[in-house]
């Protein structure tokens, strides 16, 4: 004899909530994996070059008020 029951919702939202539905933990830092290598190497140099534009920056206004 065949079974006449082949699914079941029941129960099933009350197990759920009892420690909460949680959302997935987001990361400061996202993995990069599978992202374009093209893109990858393009992050790389303008991250260094706004690096350098920001210490380029810091020692002008160091020498601009040692000056005045």
């Amino acid at each position: 004899m065949s079974k006449t029951k082949n699914h079941t919702n029941h129960n099933q939202n009350k197990k759920a909530h009892r420690n909460g539905i949680k959302k997935p933990k987001t990361y400061r830092h996202p993995s990069l994996k599978g992202v374009c290598p093209k893109f990858l190497r393009n992050q790389r140099f303008a991250k260094r070059g706004t690096l350098l534009a920001g210490i380029k920056a810091k020692v002008a206004a160091k020498a601009a008020a040692a000056s005045a």
